[in-house]
């Protein structure tokens, strides 16, 4: 009998411990996915085979997402910077962005996820334009998960954009610039209809951020991790998600004794 409530008390901590761990599973994570490149070439293919296998490892993380208790998902596909490699390598991301979308379209239905793309859409071209906007159209009245995907994305660029529509609403005389602050920057950001990560993971052994969401990560918590993107499993994010479940975020504040 002893042994019995003594088994029962610790099943129920261990139930206690998941519950509580589930509360403090971060919200919202965001991935700067890197290293597609680099494990292409230990393999000896080109650069483009890495990106591949990148874009299948997406679906596997998003699938994840509702049972570590994440909601909100927002990965890194293309910066303002990427521009600058070669014409064969950004011909074929582009082409392989629209292969995702006619591929995935359907399954991100079925999944209950919705698509949002955040980043600069003017210097795509159009057939990709319209690919992304009626994934967007498809998935608008989903909720299990929100994937967002920055495409032609970079941090300094969104506040840019970001500051001259502020502008033009002032210049227009829609906006009061003695009542602007935090909350309206942030209210014409692409991320506006989304909460700030908590937590950023960065694969393939970088550390650095690299102009990703440098607005709404001023207080999110950083995982730089050597796994090469297209060996980030779900089993990897699990483990990043957990380490997160035991940090202490105090936003600026000084956590007080308990009396």
């Amino acid at each position: 009998m002893i042994e019995q409530a003594e088994l029962g008390v610790s099943m129920g901590r261990k139930a206690a411990d998941k519950d509580e761990k589930a509360h403090k599973s971060p919200d919202h994570v965001a991935i700067i996915m890197d290293g597609n490149g680099r494990w292409a070439q230990r393999r000896g293919k080109p650069r483009l085979f890495g990106h591949h296998a990148g874009a299948k490892r997406v679906r596997e993380i998003v699938e994840a997402c509702p049972d570590l208790g994440v909601k909100y998902i927002t990965i890194f596909a293309f910066s303002t910077e990427n521009w600058k490699r070669t014409q064969t390598e950004v011909a074929g991301l582009m082409s392989l962005f629209r292969r995702y979308i006619q591929k995935e379209a359907r399954a991100l239905l079925a999944e209950g996820v919705r698509v949002r793309f955040i980043g600069d859409r003017d210097r795509l071209d159009k057939k990709l334009i319209a690919l992304m906007n009626e994934l967007e159209e498809m998935t608008g009245g989903n909720d299990r998960v929100h994937l967002t995907i920055a495409l032609n994305y970079g941090g300094r660029d969104e506040v840019a954009r970001a500051t001259r529509r502020m502008a033009l609403d002032v210049a227009a005389g829609q906006l009061d610039p003695e009542s602007v602050n935090e909350q309206t920057l942030a209210s014409y950001l692409d991320t506006c209809v989304l909460p700030d990560p908590d937590l950023v993971i960065r694969t393939s052994g970088e550390a650095r951020i690299s102009n990703f969401l440098l607005w709404q990560s001023a207080y999110a918590e950083y995982e730089f991790i050597d796994t090469l993107w297209p060996d980030f499993s779900a089993e990897v994010f699990a483990d990043v998600v957990d380490r997160f479940a035991g940090r202490e975020r105090r936003f600026g504040a000084v956590e007080t004794a308990a009396e």
